[in-house]
């Protein structure tokens, strides 16, 4: 097998069982490779194109943008590591792009991750992670740099001949693709590869609709036999029928729930990119949880603000956490807003809250509300301020408008905890229900 050295092994398997006319058995096949070379396995072991689902390779027609939108555990991030890896490694570009919704996304998943670049690697060929420069830097020179989504300023300037943009749909603002975009210009290919799971966003059906992307389409199932088997099935129970499971399993676009008391059209009425100055009140809405594991609900974290009777949501801060990290955002949140007080339901967790705040905070002034209603009943006159032009997303927040319009009232899969959040804070700002509705402490 001498003559397959420092050559590419998939690629020689590929063009070998191409050209023969031979059935290959179980047995003939294992001994063409029990004949391999050390070096030939290590090359093959990091050979995408052996590996690869044939959906997982570059398409071979002319495209700027590859926009692949499939479902949880598909393998789009290891799609994207690997586009990276094979363009640094042949050296068909030497500045490259890499873009995740937050900063600690680009580090953890997209390069230090189980399916990121510096896993994926070969040893000799394996980049280095300057993390105080936020690049990848590989022997042959080709260079990898990490922005974050939340910073679009940050990419005013700099420029590129490749880029990978990782859920661009989870991105908080949209104008981060423009702007790396704009930077896309160096070599004579310049490419994208977009990895996300689908939403119903405006950005999404652009690049959908543009002519010259490239869609791929995936699920979960797709990867099942690289999936473990207790992942399936509890993936499988919980959410398949649901229209969670339909977006975040079979990767399909979700236009409206029937009966939310929210549209997509109404969010994108409402969405604005800078708030108005001097606030007029501002407060914290919290809708804590009690547990942090992974079946947990979020804490609902909503910071809003208000000014000639209109209503602003200014940060979701929201997610699954611990009790001592969401009450330290909490009091963050509250400093850096200079808000009037927080706003927390007792139902769940309210006595912990006060708790952990006079443990970390005594001086914060917390008020704390109680459900006589129902979600919904609480919920219709917020979504009716929505429609009258009464409330506003200094945004988009994503999650929680992904929340927004699956809320019907019914949902079975997960609890509306950025929703119970807003409501909670809108009707303090809005509706000031005292008698009978909810009942309010102060510290």
């Amino acid at each position: 097998m001498t003559m397959i050295q420092n050559h590419c092994v998939a690629s020689w398997w590929s063009d070998f069982r191409a050209k023969s006319t031979q059935k290959f058995s179980l047995k003939k096949i294992k001994n063409i490779f029990y004949a391999l070379s050390p070096k030939d396995i290590a090359h093959l072991f990091y050979d995408w194109s052996f590996w690869a689902r044939p959906e997982q390779l570059p398409p071979e027609t002319d495209w700027r943008t590859w926009l692949i939108l499939a479902g949880r555990g598909f393998g789009k991030t290891r799609t994207g590591s690997e586009w990276v890896r094979g363009l640094a490694e042949k050296g068909q570009v030497k500045r490259i792009a890499l873009i995740g919704a937050t900063a600690s996304d680009v580090r953890d998943v997209m390069i230090e991750g189980e399916s990121g670049i510096l896993k994926l690697s070969p040893p000799w060929m394996r980049p280095e992670w300057q993390s105080s420069k936020r690049r990848l830097v590989w022997p042959n020179g080709a260079q990898a740099f990490a922005y974050s989504a939340d910073e679009p300023d940050r990419l005013r300037g700099p420029q590129h001949d490749a880029l990978w943009a990782d859920e661009l749909a989870a991105w908080r603002y949209p104008e981060t693709w423009d702007m790396a975009l704009f930077g896309l210009r160096l070599g004579q290919n310049p490419r994208a590869v977009v990895t996300t799971t689908p939403k119903p966003l405006k950005i999404i059906k652009n690049l959908m609709n543009d002519p010259t992307t490239y869609l791929t389409k995936g699920t979960t199932f797709d990867n099942k036999a690289n999936l473990p088997k207790a992942f399936m099935e509890k993936i499988i129970k919980k959410y398949d029928g649901t229209s969670l499971g339909a977006q975040e399993i079979y990767a399909e676009i979700l236009e409206e729930v029937t009966g939310a008391l929210w549209s997509r059209g109404l969010i994108d009425s409402i969405q604005m990119q800078n708030a108005p100055k001097d606030m007029e009140r501002i407060i914290i809405a919290v809708d804590p949880a009690v547990t942090s594991h992974e079946n947990s609900d979020e804490t609902g974290i909503v910071v809003i603000g208000k000014k000639e009777g209109k209503a602003y949501v200014l940060e979701d801060l929201s997610g699954r956490m611990p009790a001592d990290i969401w009450i330290k955002i909490i009091i963050k949140a509250y400093k850096r807003y200079e808000a009037d007080h927080i706003i927390a339901e007792v139902n769940q967790g309210g006595d912990l809250i006060k708790t952990l705040l006079h443990l970390h905070a005594p001086n914060l002034p917390l008020k704390m509300v109680r459900a006589t209603r129902g979600k919904v009943t609480r919920a219709e006159p917020i979504a009716s301020l929505y429609v009258d032009q009464k409330i506003f997303h200094v945004g988009p927040f994503p999650k929680l408008e992904d929340q927004m319009c699956r809320f019907t009232g019914e949902m079975k899969s997960a609890s509306p905890d950025r929703v119970d959040a807003l409501v909670w804070g809108m009707s303090e700002l809005f509706l000031n229900e005292r008698n009978g509705e909810f009942q309010i402490w102060s510290l």
